[in-house]
């Protein structure tokens, strides 16, 4: 594109000022097939990716190739694949190739690529369906029949049971060599589990058989993308501690329910589903529960209309007190409990995570479908700040500062953090004092989008970059302006920036300066959990960079 001479001045005077250097490409790895599948093993030190026919193993050190093999040549049965899923734990990856009711599925060994086992007596396996126990080093297979475990290294099933009905979710293993087990229902999967009910189970690991089961109320849930867990069992003493939508605690010997506090929540309706949406979820709309001492301090959202702070003996379940209802807030994201103050937000950001089926059609009239990965933060009305006492549940302020918008917020050394997108607000929270209040404007980052707690500093994600301003005072301390783009991830002194065409910038807290990638469109972005590199997978590249 040819421009006129003034502007081809200016933008050589500009440049100085705003050209930004490039992330140091540690190497490219240049694959003889395209990308459709990406796997990072970020702690296993190699990572995956793979077209429908062939795949390709590397080491993350080097970006040396390990091995390239096409699936056929692996098992003979399969000629393509629509699904694979890395164990990373038990070193293989399973590779399906689903054919209407005669799923061909084969078990490959990470390192060699060599075949551990294939078969095709499991069917409408999905992620979701299949887990791995690595003290038994085994996999838990659900199926319409029950649920099955087989050897991770033969594919030997070692036993089966009819009692326990869905897939298979996060599990305690027990000092006795048993393990207590939750099942939940895959999205898309309700009719493989016809007569699917709520359980938690203990199982008799070397035979299946179910020693107690009992009834839980709740959705449990792992993120679509970054399969993370939104739920949690825990033992205490002779006690399990499910904590889903609330707690619910069972006698570990015999699993009666010894008291519950937890509801039924679908947050799924709180944010609109886009379009082409294979998988969805909405996550962080209602405040985990906090643990303080022996009180434990749960939202009771129930009701959609309604909802309520509640406060229990986490002993014996006994509730303390109830606070005034909370109406009308589709999501309450963050609680804090601080000395005797019990904050909520009310409204402000959730995160939204999707896969994206685009079909594209051609001129010759064929068609192209392609995945999107999209995770985004939305901001959900209405909006507000409510305080409570510890003491008894009662009101002890409200902000209606904060009504027409809010980010998010964060409590720091008896002091309340507060970003309403344009502001930033520092509030005494026993005294409700507003310290400070600084608009963002001159940080030339477009409305913020969220705020993170860093050092002695408030970093600030905008639509067009990042800044951090004092804790203390509120006064702007860095700022980086980059372009139109959203957070992708954050780790230490690390947040990386990612636009809707997948190019990346990865800022320094410490300074808001940022590098940047230029990546092709509908490329895949990782930030290492140590911040330090990010992977970037393209049409049949691989690139590892530094983030600094």
């Amino acid at each position: 594109m040819n421009f006129r001479q003034p502007l081809m001045m200016a933008a050589l005077i500009a440049a100085p000022a705003f050209a930004q250097q490039e992330m140091p490409t540690v190497w490219t790895t240049h694959l003889d097939h395209k990308i459709q599948f990406t796997g990072t093993g970020d702690s296993a030190g190699i990572s995956y990716a793979a077209s429908d026919k062939e795949i390709s193993i590397f080491d993350n050190a080097t970006g040396k190739v390990i091995w390239t093999k096409a699936y056929k040549d692996i098992a003979p049965k399969l000629r393509k694949i629509d699904d694979l899923i890395p164990f990373w734990e038990s070193n293989c990856i399973f590779l399906f190739d689903r054919k209407m009711g005669k799923d061909q599925m084969a078990v490959v060994n990470l390192q060699d690529g060599s075949s551990l086992w294939s078969t095709d007596a499991y069917q409408n396996i999905t992620e979701d369906n299949v887990m791995y126990i690595k003290e038994r080093d085994g996999f838990a297979i659900a199926t319409k029949e029950g649920l099955h475990f087989v050897k991770a290294r033969t594919g030997e099933e070692t036993w089966s049971t009819a009692g326990f009905k869905g897939a298979a979710g996060r599990y305690k293993y027990l000092p006795d060599g048993n393990i207590v087990l939750v099942n939940f229902l895959p999205d898309g999967l309700s009719a493989l589990f016809a007569g699917f009910k709520s359980q938690i189970a203990k199982v008799n690991m070397d035979n299946g058989s179910i020693m107690w089961e009992s009834t839980y109320v709740g959705r449990p849930e792992r993120k679509v993308l970054t399969r993370e867990y939104l739920y949690s069992i825990d033992i205490v003493m002779d006690r399990d501690m499910l904590r889903i939508n609330g707690v619910q605690v069972f006698d570990l010997n015999t699993g009666a329910k010894l008291w519950s506090a937890a509801f039924d929540f679908t947050p799924d309706r709180v944010v609109g589903r886009p379009g082409g949406a294979v998988k969805w979820g909405v996550y962080g709309a209602v405040a985990a529960p906090i643990i303080v001492g022996d009180d434990y301090y749960i939202l009771d959202c129930e009701s959609r209309k309604s909802q309520y702070l509640k406060k229990y003996d986490r002993r014996d379940g006994k509730l303390l007190w109830t606070s005034p209802e909370i109406p009308d807030a589709k999501a309450i994201p963050n609680m804090y409990v601080v000395d005797d103050q019990v904050i909520l937000q009310i409204g402000g950001q959730v995160e939204t995570q999707a896969m994206i089926k685009h079909v594209d059609r051609g001129a010759d009239g064929g068609t192209t479908v392609t995945y999107e990965s999209r995770i985004e933060y939305v901001n959900v009305k209405p909006c507000g700040v409510k305080v409570f006492s510890t003491v008894d549940g009662s009101m002890s302020w409200e902000s209606e500062r904060f009504k027409k918008g809010i980010t998010n917020l964060f409590p720091s050394d008896g002091k309340l953090y507060v970003c309403s997108g344009k502001s930033l607000y520092s509030i005494d929270i026993a005294a409700h004092k507003d310290l400070y209040e600084i608009p963002l404007g001159d940080d030339n980052i477009g409305l913020a989008e969220i705020i993170l707690p860093y050092k002695d500093k408030v970093a600030v994600v905008g639509e067009k970059g990042v800044s951090t301003h004092a804790l203390i005072d509120g006064k702007l301390v860095n700022s980086g302006k980059y372009k139109s783009s959203h957070l992708n991830a954050s780790v230490g002194n690390i947040v990386l920036m990612e636009t809707d065409k997948q190019d990346v910038a990865s800022f320094d807290l410490e300074t808001c300066k940022f590098m940047t990638y230029d990546a092709r469109r509908d490329a895949l972005n990782f930030l290492t959990n140590d911040g330090q590199y990010v992977y970037v997978y393209e049409k049949k590249d691989v690139t590892k960079v530094k983030t600094f």
